[in-house]
């Protein structure tokens, strides 16, 4: 049995750039690739929001209306509902001025049990270093 662990880490504004959403689709589709696996292995994803990609994780986005595409919003929840692992940065949440009760933490309300972690970067920088593929973005 081997497990890959994936990494994505993701540091760009949510609007006007693919990278955040990109990294997230990607982040998200790793489940489905335990099709094309050996029994017994498996893929282990870890998603790490770091400098302005906090920004990513904010509730009550406005994307539509500003830009015309859906938020990333949808998109954390839905990693969340699938049980990766989230990891949001401390320092640059408090960095920003942004409260805890600001972020998506969980998806209770699309039925996810996993929530969100608001972690130091130590803690960050120890799961890239434990990754086998990293994506930054």
């Amino acid at each position: 049995m081997a497990t890959k662990k994936l990494g994505f880490v993701i540091r760009t504004l949510p609007y006007k750039i693919e990278g955040s959403r990109l990294a997230m689709t990607h982040a998200i589709s790793s489940q489905t690739v335990e099709i094309y696996l050996e029994d017994g292995d498996l893929v282990e994803p870890v998603v790490c929001f770091i400098g302005d990609g906090v920004l990513n994780c904010l509730k009550s986005q406005l994307a539509m209306k500003h830009y015309g595409i859906t938020s990333l919003e949808q998109h954390v929840k839905n990693s969340l509902l699938l049980d990766l692992n989230v990891l949001i940065c401390k320092e640059d949440v408090d960095r920003l001025g942004i409260k805890e009760d600001a972020l998506i933490m969980d998806a209770e309300d699309i039925g996810g049990e996993t929530n969100a972690k608001l972690v130091p970067y130590s803690e960050i920088q120890k799961a890239m270093e434990s990754v086998d593929h990293l994506l930054f973005c």
